[in-house]
């Protein structure tokens, strides 16, 4: 999405040759207008796979998997990152470490909202190291459900989580590809 590129290039912040840091599109503020054509962009790619819900990680990945899911008309569900006094004791559980926030977590997601019937999307805003993609992919195949495919806005390819979801056979669809952040530059792939 060319769109997209323009915005990460004219928002984005270089915090190191590791850290792109997007907090004025996806992390903290969002662009209405191009999470929509984000949704409609990834309900394209996976319109034909019978998709039942659309899953992401809380919290960056929920805007653009909330308009992946309104596109596909499906449910929205997320993984939360803290346990709530009103979450239920059997909750899928999958402890993954952050790259950004630098810490370790837990991601839960409710049984009731993910079974052996779904066929899922899994939708996320970057993926770096992968960690939290892995723990969600954990979470899904314990479930019984199927994982059509995961959709993730900002690929950092210099890094191993595309590659590493890609080995396992997954589909990952991409909407831009970062080549580096070397020299305080972003450089595409394509």
């Amino acid at each position: 999405m060319e769109l997209l590129k323009q915005k990460i290039v004219e928002q984005g912040v270089i915090v190191s040759d590791q850290v792109l840091k997007l907090d004025g599109l996806l992390n903290h503020q969002v662009d209405p207008q191009l999470t929509m054509q984000m949704g409609k962009e990834f309900a394209k790619r996976f319109g034909d796979q019978g998709v039942t819900r659309v899953i992401t990680v809380e919290s960056s990945g929920i805007a653009v998997a909330f308009a992946t899911a309104y596109e596909l008309g499906v449910p929205l569900v997320f993984a939360r990152r803290k346990k709530t006094l009103l979450a239920e004791p059997d909750m899928l559980c999958e402890r993954v470490p952050s790259f950004t926030k630098g810490i370790v977590t837990d991601i839960l997601v409710s049984r009731d909202f993910l079974g052996e019937k779904d066929r899922v999307l899994f939708i996320d805003d970057i993926i770096a190291n992968g960690d939290a993609a892995r723990g969600l992919i954990r979470i899904i195949a314990r479930s019984g459900a199927e994982l059509v495919g995961a959709g993730i806005v900002i690929e950092k390819c210099f890094q191993p989580g595309a590659q590493a979801i890609r080995e396992q056979g997954i589909r990952l669809e991409t909407l831009a590809r970062i080549a580096s952040l070397e020299g305080g530059r972003i450089t595409f792939v394509d």
